[in-house]
């Protein structure tokens, strides 16, 4: 198992690299001075000058791309220049919103969408199925923009039981960050919920076909006995990889629905930095979304070889 764990963590060096230098062209062969952005259109040239000095963009780009790499081995992304800090700092203080969000948006889609897909592959073709389907069918339809417009029009304006926008942290107490987090938590959940459904459900239904499903019922075991502890069992490997990729996809993908509920998460950072033309900020944090893209599904196969021997006997 330990050869296993080595070589996956070593498999994910070459991708951090590419990602590393892909962010690194992206940023610098967009358009446009970051420097006349940032002082405006009233700047002398000497300003100007003095300020890519300082942002180090009168270098050649192959110095600008060597001073990057190796600032980023040692772990320096970079400085702000609007928010007076370190591009990890500022990070690190936007993603305690946004791990909240992600985690109570998984929480609620796998609440919803591993019972339905249970449900719905144990009544094939039936009434329930064809709604469980519906309901797929409209989670993954549906704009996460306009289900959170919909859900505050219903929940904040008419019912009045959750904030329109806002956030509260968990220094503020427990019930103010669930309450605050609520709709946008739901609006997540719903979405990836549809997708986990349709998972659960395929891979139910391969399984509850194997002929070992129809000898566990020969022996009398009661049917949810069987469902759970038979077919959830070994349909749970990729269930477990859509869960792990929908994680990936919360955290790195809740920016629209960040901007709709106002909370100071990645997505705001981005936002802000991107309209700043920050571009160390920029670089710097899709780097690290990148990263912890990465690292989410590393943990996902470490899983795997824990979970089913047979996945790492395999890979070695």
């Amino acid at each position: 198992m330990l050869e296993y764990i080595i070589k996956r963590i070593l498999s994910i060096i070459p991708i951090l690299i590419v990602v590393s230098l892909m962010v690194f062209f992206l940023i610098h062969l967009t358009p446009g001075d970051p420097a006349a952005v940032i002082l405006g259109p009233a700047a002398t040239i000497t300003a100007l000058e003095n300020l890519r000095a300082e942002m180090g963009l009168d270098m050649p780009f192959h110095e600008q791309l060597m001073t990057w790499f190796s600032n980023v081995i040692r772990g320096d992304l970079g400085n702000s220049l609007f928010m007076k800090k370190t591009v990890l700092e500022a990070f690190m203080d936007h993603l305690g919103p946004t791990l909240s969000l992600a985690i109570m948006g998984q929480m609620i889609a796998i609440l919803i969408s591993i019972p339905l897909g249970i449900i719905a592959a144990n009544n094939r073709g039936s009434n329930i199925d064809r709604a469980v389907s519906i309901f797929s069918t409209l989670g993954i339809s549906i704009p996460n923009f306009l289900l959170a417009l919909f859900l505050v029009l219903i929940f904040s304006v008419a019912l009045s039981l959750f904030p329109v926008a806002g956030y509260r942290p968990l220094s503020a107490g427990l019930w103010p960050h669930i309450r605050y987090l609520t709709l946008p938590a739901v609006t997540l959940g719903i979405i990836q919920a549809a997708l986990l459904t349709r998972v659960t459900r395929s891979s139910m239904l391969e399984v509850l076909n194997n002929n070992y499903i129809k000898t566990a019922y020969s022996k009398g075991l009661s049917e949810w006995a069987v469902i759970i502890k038979h077919a959830f069992r070994n349909a749970f490997i990729p269930i477990l990889t859509a869960i792990g990729q929908s994680f990936a996809q919360l955290v790195v993908g809740a920016i629209v629905v960040e901007t709709v509920f106002n909370i100071p998460g990645i997505g705001q950072l981005l936002i802000n930095a991107i309209s700043r033309r920050d571009f160390q900020v920029i670089q710097g944090a899709i780097l690290l979304i990148a990263t912890t893209f990465i690292i989410i599904n590393l943990v996902i196969d470490l899983l795997y070889g824990l979970l089913d021997p047979r996945v790492r006997l395999n890979r070695k």
